[in-house]
């Protein structure tokens, strides 16, 4: 039982995970799906979901690699689909596999040095034309001269199309407009030639809108949302486990969990991501397998941080971060569309995977999206909370935890005036008086960032409304709950009353553990929490 699997973690070519035997959960049901069913496709996923595998995994399939689907669902399938159409099994296709993971794309001349490399090693295959200049010139004709020199039609394999426009997105948006109109231009290509093309194949986080790159290749198939394809990518419950039992049951012997407790830890934080309405929730595969290797549940995907652009974004157009959490609402447009403006941030945390689809409110046609799991909600709140608050982002971990061993110890007045020392902190924008409650809203949402963040360590409940923010801390033996009076609305009395005359700590009175009320008021003028008051229920 404690012999270690060889699970794939980082394992991005299908050929070395078969050949060196690690694990593979079979997806080779979507690629049948899709060989037969289209040409042209564009699939996005968040990073470090399996993309990069599953290109490889067609790229075998159509160079003919037979030797690496034994025993998979497309080894049956082939011999059925081929005796159907007539043609012998495994036919080897000319394969353009176009990978952009690898460069930095900061300079000028970044994109275009990569895609000279890429059409230089298929030019030294299939010969070059003197007259072809441009970089889209150069790919169409390398497309034709496959052709002809082959006989048989092109298979084009894109993984992480949109990285150099993440690299430069928010960051240099001069140099991100030039690279769009670059890789319009190059990506067009594949629908001018597609005379000579067999299949192709699409990658990337984001897909931005219709005016920019993909208002030329129009022939495509977005598959990012269809019910069929929700699973192409990720694991299922159903996969987890079917094919990782032994390892998950490792992970509960190293935690001392149950082998259910280890289940239901690695669901809560890695699991929840929707693709579709009707889809089945998809674990992120990268913090799954990180998670089993490691025999350690922890946050794995956000080891390179949120993108300071993505929280810029929201702070710019003063978005209600508590709403993050399962109150945004796009229709299926917005899901799919991102432009490089600062009111258009939420599809891209849609697409690059903080948020994902909790329901679908059909008569209205809107989606209502949320943080997926633990892993996402903490992570990028913990990115977020630097923002509005002023701590360096070193010290956000430390400084929750501080807020934790407070409330554990029941030193109310330490939770007080930490809380007092990170709202002194908050920048003071200068809003105009009719936008006072933008500034209000800067104050309210680094309360909440803290108290969501201490979730990780005691079970917490953050509801936010205008104007208030109400908060409730549990413990083993004590729930806290916090009302707060923001810009001359209240006293700390006053908040203190209204949390006894609502009724908020009947519904914990049950519970037989001590319930400490505090009230605390804002003072506008200084920019911090004037004073609060305290009381205790019972014990």
């Amino acid at each position: 039982m404690n012999t270690p699997r060889k699970l794939p973690l980082g394992v991005q070519s299908f050929k070395v995970l078969r050949n060196d035997r690690y694990l593979y959960v079979d997806k080779t049901w979507y690629l049948a799906q899709l060989v037969t069913g289209g040409r042209v496709y564009f699939l996005s996923r968040p990073r470090r979901f399996g993309k990069s595998l599953f290109l490889s995994t067609l790229a075998a399939y159509f160079l003919g690699q037979q030797e690496l689907f034994k025993g998979l669902y497309i080894e049956q399938a082939e011999k059925e689909q081929a005796a159907r159409e007539n043609r012998t099994t495994w036919q080897a296709y000319p394969v353009l596999y176009l990978d952009f993971n690898t460069g930095l794309y900061d300079k000028e001349q970044s994109l275009a040095r990569q895609l000279n490399m890429l059409l230089s090693q298929f030019e030294e295959i299939y010969g070059t034309n003197k007259n072809e200049e441009e970089l889209s010139h150069r790919f169409a004709g390398i497309i034709k001269r496959a052709y002809q020199q082959t006989g048989k039609q092109v298979v084009i394999l894109v993984d992480e199309y949109d990285k150099p426009l993440l690299q430069t997105m928010g960051v240099n948006e001069e140099l991100n407009e030039r690279y769009r109109n670059t890789l319009k231009a190059f990506y067009s290509v594949i629908k001018t030639c597609d005379e000579y093309i067999r299949f192709a194949f699409l990658t990337g986080v984001t897909k931005f809108s219709k005016i920019s790159i993909f208002s030329d290749l129009n022939n495509l198939r977005d598959i990012s949302l269809e019910k069929q394809y929700a699973g192409i990518c990720g694991v299922t419950q159903t996969e987890l486990e079917m094919n990782f039992q032994p390892d998950i049951q490792v992970l509960a012997d190293e935690q001392n969990l149950t082998y259910q407790e280890a289940l239901a830890a690695l669901k809560q934080w890695y699991d929840g991501y929707l693709f579709h309405p009707a889809g089945e929730g998809m674990y992120n595969p990268f913090s799954v397998l990180s998670a089993l290797v490691k025999k350690e549940i922890k946050s794995y995907w956000f080891g390179t941080g949120t993108p300071t652009f993505l929280v810029n974004f929201l702070k710019e157009a003063h978005y209600y971060i508590p709403d993050l959490d399962g109150k945004v609402e796009l229709d299926e447009e917005g899901l799919q569309t991102y432009r490089a403006v600062a009111q258009d941030a939420l599809p891209i945390l849609f697409q690059a995977g903080y948020l994902t689809i909790k329901t679908y409110i059909q008569e209205a046609g809107m989606y209502r999206l949320g943080f997926p799991n633990n892993e996402v909600r903490y992570g990028f709140l913990k990115n977020v909370l630097p923002a509005y608050s002023g701590l360096p982002f070193v010290e956000t971990g430390k400084s929750v935890w501080k807020f934790v061993e407070d409330i554990r110890a029941g030193n109310v007045e330490g939770v007080m005036e930490r809380l007092k020392a990170i709202i002194s902190g908050i920048a003071y924008d200068s809003f105009t008086e009719e936008n006072l409650k933008l500034r209000e809203q800067n104050y309210q949402t680094a309360v909440y960032l803290v108290f969501a963040l201490m979730g990780q360590f005691v079970q917490t409940e953050v509801h936010c409304s205008t104007g208030r923010a109400d908060c409730i801390v549990t413990t083993a033996d004590s729930i806290y709950i916090f009302e707060f009076k923001l810009s001359g609305n209240g006293s700390a009395e006053d908040a203190l009353n209204q949390i006894k005359k609502n009724g908020y700590a009947e519904r914990y009175k049950a519970d037989g553990k001590k319930i400490v009320l505090v009230g605390s008021s804002f003072d506008e003028e200084l920019r911090t929490i004037n004073d609060w008051k305290t009381d205790v229920l019972g014990n």
